[in-house]
Order: C-alpha cells, then structure tokens, then sequence
C-alpha cells in the first residue's frame, strides 16, 4: 500500500457494534479492556472509553494489516505502528532524551516524526503532516542506495536538500517533486565540485511518455564553474597555560578555491 492512501478503517460505534468482550460503564458501553470482532471480520484488542477506543490497543484488519498503538476518542493518535498487508511499515518515533512525543498519529493520518519501510526496502525518515511527508526528511532508495535528505511538501520533495550518490552527492533547490535551479556537484574524492543551474526546458519526443503532455519541461543541467575543494590543515591547540582565560579559536574548516588558482 502507498503511503499517500488511507487505512479504510471499519469505526466501532454503538452498543451492539459486532460480537464484545470486555468492561461496560454506566450507560453499557465498552469502557476499560475490552475484545470485538467487528461485523466486517476485523478485530480489536485494548482498552476503550465510553464506546469509543481509547488508550493502548491493537487492530487487526481481515486483509492482513495491523495498527499496535494508540487511540484517542476513537482514531489513531499518538505513538503507534501500522503494518501494511503488501509488507511496508509505518512506524511513529519518539524522541529520547528529552522524553517528548514528536510526532505520530493525529486523529487516523501520519502526523509529526515517523517512519515509513516500504515492501521495495525503501526507508522515509522525517516528518509527517495529514499523511504524507512534508517537513525534514531523508527518503533512501534500495535499489539504486540512493539518498535523499532535505525539504518535502505534501508528500513530494520541495525546497533546499541533498541527493546523495556513492561517489558523489548534489546540493541545490527542487520544486514540485522535479530538481529546478542552482545547485552544485560535490565530488569529495576528486576533490572538487562543478557549480550551475537546472533549467526547464521542452522535453524531446523520446523523452515523453505516451501519457505525457505536449508542453512537458523538463529539467537540464547548465555547467557553470569548476573549483576545487580545498581542505585547511588544523593546527593543534596549545596547551593550556596558567592565567587569565580567553575564548577558544574556532577549529580550520573547509574552504572552497577556483581551479588553477
């Protein structure tokens, strides 16, 4: 399953609602530890609060998927797991330390910090918002060991980031999922990087697909320099000598120098 679709999830509501097991309140609904077999073959195991599933509990769906997490008023929310049927994983993450829930489930959709193992072997790391990636976060293809680490809105990559190679990596701006603007090349093993700029332009008759429009662009790498990375050596500090105490010199880093120069 992807994970721009939602869970069709059979809601339990009212007193007769499939076959129950479980604590009742006052008024005869499910209330504390409770087990249901819904009217649709799905099962519920945990706790609820009048009527509704509420707190720490387990939902197996007929096709195979399962959600081991938390539920509020009746919706996933909260720190939670949900194993899809085709294999992939959606796992919620909390931060320690400090003990602080950053992100997880908001009323049934992936909000905050989660991630997300797809049946490819994919991995999608960051943040979440109303179900799809939007935020900070690093999405690594399995196939090829790609990396992608940078900005996502709703649901595609957009903004500043970095795609990561084996033996390269290039940072620079995408819009709308495609790779537009400045940007740079970074070899570190050449020791050097090629600056330019991706511009759209009209795509090819080979390069469009049947589906494709007629005015398709698409995005073409414009060189501009080529510089060497140039790295400073670092001078060992002295050792600390008696007296007055003075701000430390922050440490050589890396400097960027035109080639032939």
């Amino acid at each position: 399953m992807s994970d721009d679709e939602a869970e069709d999830i059979e809601e339990e509501e009212g007193v007769y609602l499939g076959e129950y097991d479980g604590g009742r309140n006052e008024r005869d609904e499910r209330h504390g530890y409770g087990k249901a077999i819904l009217p649709n073959g799905d099962a519920y195991d945990g706790m609820y609060e009048n009527g509704k599933r509420h707190g720490p509990g387990i939902y197996r769906f007929k096709n195979g998927a399962r959600y081991d997490g938390a539920y509020y008023d009746g919706k996933k929310h909260g720190q939670g797991t949900f194993y899809y049927p085709d294999g992939s994983v959606y796992e919620a993450t909390v931060n320690k330390p400090p003990k602080c829930t950053l992100g997880l489930w908001v009323e049934n959709q992936r909000n905050g910090v989660g991630k997300y193992t797809y049946v490819n072997g994919d991995v999608y790391e960051g943040e979440w918002r109303d179900h799809l990636r939007h935020g900070q976060g690093s999405y690594t293809f399995a196939a090829s060991k790609l990396r992608y680490e940078g900005t996502w809105k709703e649901g595609k990559i957009d903004g500043f980031g970095e795609l990561i190679h084996e033996s390269h990596k290039y940072i620079g701006f995408w819009k709308d999922g495609m790779v537009m603007g400045r940007g740079r090349y970074v070899f570190p093993k050449l020791e050097c990087q090629q600056t330019g700029e991706y511009l759209a332009t009209p795509a090819k008759d080979e390069e469009r697909l049947p589906e494709d429009d007629a005015d398709k662009l698409i995005p073409r790498w414009k060189a501009q320099k080529l510089e060497r990375l140039v790295e400073e050596v670092k001078v060992p500090k002295p050792e600390a000598q008696p007296g007055p105490q003075t701000e430390a010199e922050p440490e050589a880093g890396v400097k960027l120098e035109e080639a032939g120069k």
